[in-house]
C-alpha cells in the first residue's frame, strides 16, 4: 500500500487545460460555496494528469479560495485520488470483507505473479499499477476490480486473465 500522506512535487506549475478550466467555471455555478468544489476539482486534476501532485493541490486551493491543507485533507482521505503517477493500466482490487471472502486474494496473487508487481507498485515499463482499495460499493457482485476506473464485477482469476488480455 502506498503512503498516502507523502505528496510529490513535480517542480512544474500546474493549471487546468482549457477544457478543464471551462468545466471548473461551469461547476462554480452549480455549487452553493466554492469549497464545495474540492472533490470535483480534484477529479478534474486527476482527469487531466492521471494523478494529483502538490502543485495541483495548491492551484486548486487558489482557484477555490481556501487553504491548501483542506485540499490535501480531502485528497489523502479518499483513496480514489491518485497521489503519485499510475501505470497506463491502473488496476484497483477491492480489499473489503465481501470481496475478500469471495476470492479477491486469489486475484491479487495472480496479478502479482502475472504482471510482477505487488499492490502499491508500478511495473518497470509503466504499463501497470496495482492497488488494493477500500470498498468499491458493489458488494453484491464481489469480488470487484476496477481497470482505469471501469468496474468489473463477479471477478475471478479466469476473468482477470481475460481482462488483462485486453491491455495491449
Amino acid at each position: 500500500m502506498s503512503d498516502r500522506s507523502k505528496l510529490i512535487e513535480t517542480g512544474t506549475p500546474f493549471q487546468f487545460d482549457p477544457e478543464r478550466d471551462a468545466e471548473f467555471e461551469r461547476l462554480v455555478t452549480r455549487y452553493p460555496t466554492r469549497e464545495s468544489l474540492i472533490l470535483p476539482g480534484l477529479w478534474l486534476i486527476q482527469e487531466q494528469e492521471g494523478w494529483v501532485c502538490a502543485e495541483a493541490m495548491a492551484y486548486l486551493a487558489d482557484r477555490i479560495g481556501t487553504f491548501a491543507s483542506k485540499i490535501y485533507e480531502a485528497a489523502t482521505f479518499y483513496t480514489m485520488y491518485n497521489l503519485h503517477p499510475m501505470g497506463e493500466y491502473h488496476i484497483c482490487v477491492c480489499r473489503t470483507l465481501s470481496c475478500y471472502l469471495l476470492g479477491k486474494q486469489q486475484i491479487v496473487d495472480y496479478l502479482k505473479e502475472e504482471i510482477g508487481i505487488a499492490p502499491g507498485e508500478i511495473s518497470s515499463n509503466g504499463k501497470f499499477s496495482l492497488e488494493e482499495v477500500e470498498c468499491l460499493g458493489h458488494c453484491g457482485t464481489a469480488p470487484v476490480v476496477q481497470l482505469n476506473g471501469e468496474f468489473h464485477e463477479d471477478m475471478d482469476v479466469e476473468k482477470m486473465k481475460a481482462l488483462l488480455a485486453t491491455c495491449k
